[in-house]
């Protein structure tokens, strides 16, 4: 019994960092998701908020204050950066999603966090962090094939565009896989370009 109690006293609990658009994108994505839902009957597609997830990692809620304390710092550190969505892609044969076609800024913050915080996200060696460097924002996944097929025969030539400024990342967690993520911290990016910080006007 006393085995038991100790293995639930340190359970892990899920984590994901993410970026989350501004209202009106995140509101007119959430629109594509609710049709791909009420076309495809594809529950996943409305489950989910509209994010990019940069990082997914489980560790001991005991480790959590020094991730906070870290991830702060970082974003204390990162200016802004710009974040333009066009068209769709697909994971086959499970998932639809928005492309990001401006990678770059999005990699290099994934890079720096898994350089600087990997260990930190890592309770033991069969508990690795997955950090995301394929930045896209879910439409739908878990798809059966035919809701994959049908769906991606509309979704692949369909035009969606948008853009948004990524100027925070939000750290969210969850201790039953069947419960929703709840947000842990957001953490603003606070860094300004150096003509700025230098005051150079024109």
């Amino acid at each position: 019994m006393q085995a038991i109690e100790s293995v639930e006293a340190v359970a892990v609990a899920e984590y994901l960092l993410l970026i989350t658009p501004h209202e009106e994108l995140f509101n007119r994505i959430r629109l594509e998701k609710q049709s791909f839902f009420e076309k495809y009957q594809a529950p996943e597609a409305v489950r989910g908020k509209p994010h990019l997830t940069l990082v997914r990692f489980s560790q001991f809620e005991g480790m959590e204050t020094r991730i906070r304390q870290r991830l702060r710092h970082k974003a204390d550190e990162w200016m802004p950066f710009c974040v333009e969505l066009s068209g769709y892609g697909s994971f086959p044969s499970h998932t639809i999603y928005l492309n990001v076609a401006t990678r770059t800024g999005i990699q290099n913050l994934v890079k720096s966090i898994r350089t600087d915080s990997q260990a930190l996200m890592k309770p033991d060696k069969d508990h690795k962090p997955h950090f995301i460097l394929e930045p896209h924002i879910t439409i739908a996944r878990r798809l059966r094939p035919w809701q994959y097929e049908a769906g991606w025969l509309e979704y692949r030539d369909k035009n969606f565009s948008g853009k948004f400024m990524a100027n925070a990342m939000t750290l969210l967690k969850r201790t039953d896989e069947a419960a929703p993520y709840k947000t842990v911290e957001r953490f603003e990016f606070k860094s300004k370009p150096l003509l700025a910080r230098q005051g150079v006007m024109f």
